[in-house]
């Protein structure tokens, strides 16, 4: 087994060509690595399982998980940060272990010596993305250790991204998929290359995003996993809901397109998951009520739940997210609140001095 110590504050179907197997004493001197992965909104309201955004908060702060890879004598986990404590120490069961091992065995290495440092900084079962941020977080510090990669200006860090692409994302869909029964890649995606994403197995579509409008997202404390709020879908829908959900959907694209406010409104709706999971997280009518009524344009479950996320405009934003915070106080639940941006990064270096939430 593993040593594992413990510190908290409180795939798709082919893979890359294999490389040469490689001696574990030529890894010695790889430079450390030490990558940011982002917090993440799937299904982003119209689009069930196949749209996605990265989010960032419009104060700077970052949001999401960060793992730093070093040289090690034996193989090690530690987990630091806020949610450390909710994530498993084991690392046969710890996703951001999971994508960096999945790499390494890629490449012919099935056990390097590394020690592997998680800083755990979004909630578990949040509709935050949590998991993906740990898969892509650990797929990503992974190749760059492998690789030696030095510390690059971004434009060269994102042409060495996009030159492992499949790499990264079969190990982070992988990691996922351990956690949640499948690869949701609605999530994965955005936070490996940011943006907001139209998804359809491996490929992917970036979509533009109204610069005017910010994404609040209100999370309360209670835990939902994906696993459970997927439980409660029907296994099939019908000929006029399918047909419904692919027309808002077309023409939530469309809007983005042509620069439609009224049309980008009126098209998010979910009306595939919502009406199963609304009743899963409580107060959830109540806050949707109280951000229509300060304005949000939209708004429905993130993710799976139980934050939630409502569309609104820039002037307005501020309000909406203390209304939303207000209305799951009414129901003894503490919530906290960020206005956010679309994160156009994605996954990325940062220094040793930077940490998330």
């Amino acid at each position: 087994m593993l040593p594992v110590s413990k510190c908290c504050a409180q795939p798709g179907p082919a893979r890359p060509p294999k490389r040469r197997k490689q001696p574990l004493n030529s890894l010695d001197n790889c430079p450390r690595a030490r990558v940011f992965a982002p917090a993440s909104v799937g299904n982003f309201i119209v689009g069930f399982d196949v749209l996605g955004a990265a989010i960032r908060p419009a104060s700077g702060e970052l949001l999401g998980d960060i793992v730093d890879i070093s040289t090690a004598t034996l193989p090690h986990l530690r987990l630091v940060g806020r949610w450390a404590h909710a994530v498993p120490a084991e690392p046969g069961h710890n996703l951001a272990w999971l994508a960096a091992q999945a790499v390494a065995r890629g490449r012919g290495l099935e056990q390097p010596r590394w020690s592997v440092v998680l800083e755990k900084g979004l909630p578990v079962g949040s509709g935050l993305g949590s998991s993906s941020a740990s898969a892509v977080a650990g797929a990503v510090a992974a190749a760059a250790w492998l690789d030696g990669l030095a510390r690059l200006a971004w434009p060269d860090f994102e042409r060495w991204r996009a030159d492992h692409w499949l790499e990264l994302l079969d190990a982070a869909g992988s990691a996922e998929a351990h956690a949640a029964g499948a690869a949701h890649l609605d999530n994965v995606v955005p936070c490996l290359v940011g943006g907001l994403q139209l998804v359809h197995g491996r490929t992917n579509h970036r979509l533009p995003w109204p610069s005017d409008l910010k994404l609040v997202l209100c999370s309360p404390q209670l835990q939902l996993t994906t696993k459970a709020a997927r439980a409660v879908l029907p296994a099939q829908l019908d000929l006029g809901s399918a047909v419904d959900h692919s027309a808002r959907l077309a023409t939530f694209v469309h809007a983005l397109h042509t620069h439609n406010s009224r049309l980008l409104a009126t098209s998010l709706v979910d009306t595939i998951a919502e009406p199963h999971r609304a009743g899963l997280v409580q107060g959830f009518g109540a806050v949707k009520s109280a951000a229509a009524a300060t304005g949000a344009v939209a708004c429905s479950l993130s993710g799976a739940g139980p934050a939630v996320l409502a569309v609104a405009p820039a002037g307005c934003a501020p309000a909406v997210a203390d209304a939303m915070a207000a209305a799951f106080a009414g129901f003894a639940s503490a919530a906290t609140t960020w206005v956010c941006d679309i994160d156009y990064q994605g996954a990325r270096q940062v220094d040793s001095h930077v940490t998330g939430q």
